[in-house]
């Protein structure tokens, strides 16, 4: 197997979505007992504030619910807690399903309804 350069590594992460860079993630834990997040953390105080990491919350915002609309219904009132028929109707028009998330829950938020199948945006 020829060996990937880091600038090769990171360019093919750029094409992957959250989801799959999280089970690469998952898959480095597992094959060389490391988390590869607890480096990042670590590193991240010795940048200082030279990176900006953007804003520090944000809506997540339901574009399209996809085809497993019924998966996105759940997630919509487990987040929420709204009744069947206003996650319905969230799920059928969009709309905001959480307003002011920290950064890494609505990445987290994303995540899942991406999973479910749904289209979200982060505003």
């Amino acid at each position: 197997m020829a060996k990937l350069s880091a600038k090769e590594i990171i360019d093919s992460l750029k094409e992957m979505s959250l989801l799959e860079i999280k089970e690469v993630v998952d898959l480095m834990k597992e094959e060389f007992g490391v988390d590869p997040s607890a480096v990042a953390v670590a590193a991240a105080p010795a940048a200082g504030a030279a990176a900006e990491e953007g804003p520090s919350s944000s809506n997540v915002v339901l574009t399209s619910a996809g085809a497993n609309k019924i998966a996105v219904i759940k997630l919509v009132r487990d987040i929420t807690g709204l009744g069947l028929k206003e996650a319905k109707d969230i799920a059928d028009n969009g709309g905001v399903v959480k307003e002011n998330a920290s950064a890494d829950e609505a990445n987290e938020l994303k995540a899942k309804f991406e999973e479910a199948g749904a289209t979200v945006e982060l505003q």
